[in-house]
């Protein structure tokens, strides 16, 4: 089966090419920037999802595409950037399937589409508050996904996949999620924020989730593709014994980091400069647990996660190996300068 792969170089999307070429599937990487040289690819194809005669010609004897493609960013200065990747870019990638008689289409969506609820774990069921909707990240990628799933039907077969927070080594960018766990291996974070919560799942773990929806996920539905759910103190913690260190300390309240993240928007809109630790838009969507549930996922797909403690040790391994690579030295010992932390967000 010939496989076009859009975002083919990036975090989810290179681990993806894996799981496929694994499968016997000859995979076409469709992106901007060169996958690496390891790739398990069958041939790349330098290209813009905003660019749908580009998108077309890719998909020319194509039987499925894997749409993993997305800007995914806090920045509230990239919100044009995210609408034409994200919204934009998912229209082209559906038209250009459905012009080159692609039969079946998977879509990286996120769980950000889902929820969260408060009092217990989001499911497919669920739509987020309509408040977090003013978020750039979560509004486009909302719309992206109901243009994918609502185009499906007739001659194209349209399934969607929503990752939690994705963790792993290879984040080299990194993702939002990937620089909470940078931020952690170079001691910046000494806090976390009382009552807190994610759902870690390893990127690779991910990866096979997607392979599983391609061939078994039913037409029209989604599937959360997570893992464990956890206080941001015990994810933090797992990241800090994975290093040797002892575990960030100070619980701060929800209404601090955000008066304090408020404070650093001003500061970097006065500098031109988008604060690194404290990200307005990501603080205001951890007010509540980022807690999902993947069984559905498991009941139809077969799709079996492991372990998130195992999932943050290998990312924070992986962070602390580049760092050293990088020249800068092994990652300190103990945690340095007292900052407030930052918020962790959905893939």
């Amino acid at each position: 089966m010939r496989i076009l792969l859009t975002g083919a170089s990036g975090f989810i999307g290179r681990h993806v090419v894996a799981e496929l070429a694994a499968a016997g599937g000859q995979v076409v990487g469709f992106c901007r920037s060169e996958p690496p040289v390891d790739a398990d690819l069958h041939e790349w194809l330098p290209g813009d999802v905003r660019d749908g005669a580009a998108l077309r010609r890719a998909l020319r004897g194509c039987t499925a595409a894997v749409h993993t493609a997305a800007h995914y960013s806090y920045d509230r200065s990239e919100a044009g950037l995210m609408h034409e990747v994200n919204v934009v870019g998912t229209r082209n990638v559906v038209e250009a399937a459905r012009a080159t008689g692609v039969r079946r289409l998977l879509v990286t969506s996120s769980s950000a589409t889902c929820g969260p609820v408060v009092g217990r774990p989001a499911t497919e069921h669920d739509r987020p508050p309509s408040w977090e909707l003013s978020i750039p990240y979560k509004r486009t990628k909302l719309l992206a996904e109901r243009i994918a799933l609502h185009a499906g039907g007739g001659d194209i077969e349209v399934v969607a996949v929503n990752p939690t927070t994705v963790v792993g080594p290879g984040d080299r960018k990194p993702t939002p999620s990937g620089k909470m766990i940078r931020d952690l291996v170079q001691g910046r974070i000494i806090g976390y924020m009382h009552g807190a919560g994610i759902n870690v799942v390893d990127v690779r773990d991910v990866a096979r989730g997607h392979l599983l929806a391609l061939e078994r996920g039913r037409p029209g539905e989604r599937y959360i593709l997570g893992g464990e759910n956890m206080s941001l103190r015990q994810a933090f913690g797992v990241v800090a014994r994975a290093l040797g260190r002892q575990p960030p300390w100070v619980p701060v309240p929800w209404a601090a980091v955000y008066a304090a993240a408020l404070g650093a928007e001003r500061v970097g809109a006065l500098l031109r400069r988008p604060p690194h630790l404290l990200v307005l838009d990501e603080v205001r969507l951890a007010r509540h647990p980022l807690f999902f549930s993947s069984e559905k996922a498991r009941r139809e797909l077969g799709y079996a996660p492991g372990s998130a403690a195992a999932a943050l040790g290998a990312a924070a391994v992986w962070f602390a190996q580049e760092r050293r690579d990088a020249g800068r030295g092994p990652a300190p010992a103990g945690l340095r300068r007292p900052v407030l932390p930052r918020a962790a967000g959905q893939g």
